[in-house]
């Protein structure tokens, strides 16, 4: 239980470079303490638990479950881990904001999602980029009639990790190694980053997916294909057909080989009243309207916007007052039977199939 004298106790699991933004945004939220890191890497934890002062150390989730001094934990652990430590976590009665994707697969996220409904727990999936505010913006103004009814869209994330060394060196460090590697748990762009973009679109549209088909790609990056213990055998390009609950047909793509695009984030939504483009790009927002007499001159207004909360916050306000927790686990098992179907529509070569 929580209280003013008592604040919403987190622990983090897996304390890489994703932990670290994790605890920055935790540290920054009244009422909230982060009171325990867990990571098998000795070094890794001290480290990290050392630069934000955190004072209990585990090597085990077992140990830390043990411990039990916590009320909900941030998972950060690689996406295999994600079922397995989620799980283990919401037996012992503790709220859960897992990374991105919920799961590997949807059965797994499913089961997920139904143990969080089954003991009341506040299980949210960080889909990062809720927190651009244009884009919490635009889904706004679709679902107030601005641009009329939705009839087609095309959105892309672009990385390019894989042609420069902006992040790293993909071919020596573990961190990139690893996303690079079924074997090591990785689904591949589809699942990394396509599933941020993926949710980009419905939450914008405000309507799930209905039916799509997918092509996937895998690219030669090493002699043999393989790097010391990892296989590159995990998707770098991603393109998919969608059509929308509400109708609207479009393209989602996303690669890791968009040179000249560090990290970027582009959506446009047609209606028959008008459009919206979405930008996040270079870490900056935009977003721009052409609608009533605009259209026939295709002219474009920009849209300033405010800031929202961030995925942290309303994870510890979920807990402590009750608020919304969106996006929840059952959200995060929806985009994964998505994302099921698009690996099983690659496999059929391309075939169109119904979610």
């Amino acid at each position: 239980m929580t209280s003013a004298a008592h604040p919403l106790r987190i622990l983090i699991v897996g304390t890489g470079n994703m932990a670290r933004t994790h605890a920055d945004a935790f540290s920054r939220i009244d009422g909230v303490e982060i009171v325990g890191g867990v990571d098998q890497r000795p070094d890794v934890l001290t480290q990290f638990c050392d630069t934000f002062a955190i004072p209990n150390r585990f090597a085990t989730l077992e140990e830390a479950i043990a411990w039990g001094d916590f009320d909900a934990a941030a998972n950060v652990t690689p996406d295999a881990a994600h079922h397995p430590t989620t799980m283990a976590l919401m037996t012992a009665g503790k709220h859960v904001l897992c990374e991105k994707p919920l799961a590997t697969n949807a059965a797994d996220a499913r089961e997920m999602a139904d143990l969080a409904r089954a003991k009341k727990l506040i299980g949210m999936v960080n889909l990062s980029y809720r927190n651009v505010a244009v884009l919490q913006k635009a889904a706004e103004l679709v679902a107030g009639g601005a641009i009329g009814a939705l009839r087609h869209f095309e959105a892309s994330y672009l990385q390019s990790w894989l042609t420069q060394p902006a992040w790293g060196d993909w071919k020596t460090e573990s961190q990139w190694l690893w996303r690079l590697s079924t074997a090591h748990g990785s689904k591949g762009v589809l699942g990394d980053v396509g599933i941020h973009i993926l949710d980009f679109v419905i939450f914008a549209a405000g309507s799930p997916v209905s039916e799509l088909s997918c092509r996937l790609k895998t690219f030669d990056k090493a002699e043999g294909g393989r790097i010391g213990e990892y296989t590159l055998d995990a998707n770098d390009s991603a393109t998919l057909q969608a059509e929308l609950e509400n109708g609207a047909l479009g393209t989602i793509s996303a690669t890791r080989f968009a040179s000249g695009h560090l990290n970027d984030l582009r959506l446009r939504l047609y209606g028959d009243k008008g459009g919206l483009e979405v930008r996040f790009e270079k870490g900056i927002e935009g977003l721009r309207i052409c609608q009533g007499e605009d259209l026939s001159s295709a002219t474009w207004t920009d849209i300033k916007v405010g800031a929202v909360p961030t995925v942290y916050q309303r994870f510890a306000a979920a807990i402590l007052t009750g608020a919304p927790a969106d996006p929840d686990f059952d959200h995060g098992a929806r985009l994964q039977v998505a994302l099921d179907l698009a690996e099983r529509s690659h496999t059929e070569n391309g075939c169109f199939l119904k979610v």
